[in-house]
């Protein structure tokens, strides 16, 4: 690297370094600021030479980092963004960190994934989905699909490992030429009613049978000629079909049935760097937390599980998750979760109706209200302490929001 790049690095690394040290956070976020102040390029400088992957969509993204990443180190080391600083100021901190790496397996936020590819250069870039998030300043659906497609039309070596169950994703990788697609079921349709391709309705015909995971649906635009395309990796059952046809059984320390989708897209996105999928499949049973989520943890002789729900189609796939057993779900609106909340009226909470549900967090009472509109009853408890002591020992659930569930993490004094 130039002089530049290699003092930018060197003082990443050690801003992030004194961040942990200082018990500020991991220094994710600090330590690439930091880089890319000396030299606005540390990313491409980085990024030289080494085979990357990116990942982005509205929801998943973390998990399936995690997973890939576990997936690829069957070829060598992997730099990774692990902790989910997924935009450039995350991506340089944990390439800088990573030294010289072979590989690297980056979360990317929406939002970045152009400016990241032009950056970087990768080898793969995976599209899970695209649904509302951050009401108050993330763009619509359609406009998010639309800037995907034109980031993929400037880049048309690109590789892309893309869901061919979201009609915005496959709208926006419509026109790629080396693609790869993977179905692991879409259960959260409602903001892919519309074609962004002529505006007619999108129809859906779901899966003749249910092959013991969630049943993938057709789906065409009634105006156009798009429509579902013929997936290459598939899930079916505790396991996923290659595109060979061979049947691979996934083990995960991960809950819900929406991780064996991630987990496909895990090893489609690992094929591209030669992993076999028999390789890749061994080592995803190691993944047992993703940046805290879904570890289980002892408290006053209570086991608590956190899930991270931040939109309507996370809490969908959460109550999947989540064990009937008493519940606490956290609601905050801070600037990371995005300041409207008026998104919790397009979550059906019908699922928690007979258990132990408790509320808390900044915007308690706006899930107060809803949960009175979905006939669900509740008990507000001020803090995460307060819901340990109101349920009996077991099990204890917690649904939260992004700094809701932080959080609760510092409650725990970062156990986790």
């Amino acid at each position: 690297m130039p002089l530049r790049a290699k003092v930018a690095s060197s003082v990443s690394r050690t801003a992030a370094a004194l961040s942990r040290a200082a018990g500020r956070g991991d220094g994710s976020v600090i330590g690439g600021w930091l880089g890319l102040k000396i030299d606005k390029d540390l990313l491409s400088h980085l990024a030289a030479g080494r085979q990357i992957a990116l990942i982005s969509g509205t929801n998943g993204k973390t998990t399936t980092t995690r997973l890939a990443t576990a997936a690829v180190s069957v070829r060598g080391e992997v730099a990774t963004n692990s902790y989910g600083a997924n935009m450039p100021t995350g991506h340089t901190s944990a390439l800088a960190k990573a030294g010289a790496t072979p590989y690297a397996v980056l979360e990317v936020d929406e939002h970045y994934l152009a400016q990241v590819i032009e950056a970087t250069h990768p080898r793969v870039v995976a599209l899970l989905n695209l649904s509302r998030d951050q009401l108050d300043r993330a763009k619509e659906v359609a406009m998010m699909a639309q800037l995907w497609r034109e980031a993929l039309a400037a880049a048309p070596e690109i590789r892309v490992v893309a869901n061919a169950d979201d009609p915005m994703v496959v709208w926006a990788a419509a026109h790629v030429e080396l693609v790869t697609w993977f179905s692991a079921g879409q259960r959260w349709t409602d903001d892919s009613w519309v074609c962004p391709e002529c505006g007619s309705a999108i129809e859906r015909v779901p899966a003749a049978t249910d092959n013991g995971h969630e049943p993938a649906a057709d789906w065409h635009c009634t105006g156009c000629a798009l429509r579902r395309p013929r997936p290459h990796w598939t899930v079916e059952s505790d396991g996923v079909i290659d595109p060979q046809g061979g049947w691979h059984r996934v083990f995960l320390q991960l809950p819900g049935r929406v991780n064996v989708g991630n987990a496909a897209t895990a090893l489609a996105v690992a094929a591209q760097f030669g992993v076999r999928p028999e390789q890749g499949a061994t080592q995803l049973a190691q993944v047992t937390s993703v940046a805290g989520r879904y570890a289980q943890v002892e408290r006053d002789g209570r086991v608590v599980r956190l899930l991270l729900a931040k939109n309507p189609a996370s809490w969908l796939e959460a109550f999947d998750m989540a064990e009937e057993a008493p519940t606490l779900l956290s609601i905050n609106a801070r600037d990371p979760d995005g300041l409207d909340t008026s998104w919790l009226f397009d979550v059906d909470f019908a699922p928690l109706r007979g258990r132990d549900v408790l509320i808390t967090g900044d915007r308690a009472y706006d899930l107060a209200v809803r949960l009175e509109v979905n006939d669900v009853p509740f008990r507000h408890v001020l803090t995460f302490a307060d819901a340990v002591r109101a349920v009996p020992p077991g099990r204890l659930e917690v649904i939260a929001n992004y700094t809701a569930f932080q959080d609760i993490r510092a409650e725990l004094d970062r156990v986790l």
